[in-house]
């Protein structure tokens, strides 16, 4: 499979929500993807820690760019769309950027699963998120 990053990059472009957020996709391969983001007041919730939704957006992003590699590498297979999603929220950030890491546990025709772990800048795990998706037929 050839993986064009810029590519890809662009494709997701369009995905404004993670874009507004300053989602970026750092790194591709086969075998793993890891999106980043630079903690900003934005993301922090009244209590002035990283807001749940922050991270899941980060996490959800890696697991998009994953799960979506052969329709974005030209496999006729259709888009791969979240069917169910679990995040488990683990500690807070203590760093100035976070870095999801999204790994592959099965891939079938039309079902996949995804293991998302969220870590801070200092290595310190965040969150840790299950993406289930589902791949229609074109």
């Amino acid at each position: 499979m050839h993986i064009d990053l810029e590519k890809i990059r662009a494709f997701f472009a369009a995905d404004r929500f993670a874009a507004s957020a300053g989602v970026v996709i750092d790194m591709v391969t086969e075998d793993a993807v890891e999106c980043g983001m630079a903690l900003a007041p934005k993301h922090l919730n009244a209590g002035g820690v990283a807001q749940g939704g922050a991270i899941f957006t980060l996490a959800d992003l890696a697991f998009a760019v994953h799960a979506n590699l052969p329709f974005l590498c030209g496999a006729s297979v259709g888009m791969t769309v979240g069917q169910s999603n679990s995040i488990s929220f683990l500690a807070a950030p203590r760093g100035k950027r976070l870095i999801a890491r999204s790994t592959c546990l099965s891939r079938g025709r039309s079902v996949s699963v995804f293991r998302v772990e969220v870590r801070d800048d200092t290595d310190r795990l965040i969150a840790e998120m299950l993406g289930n998706g589902f791949t229609k037929a074109i």
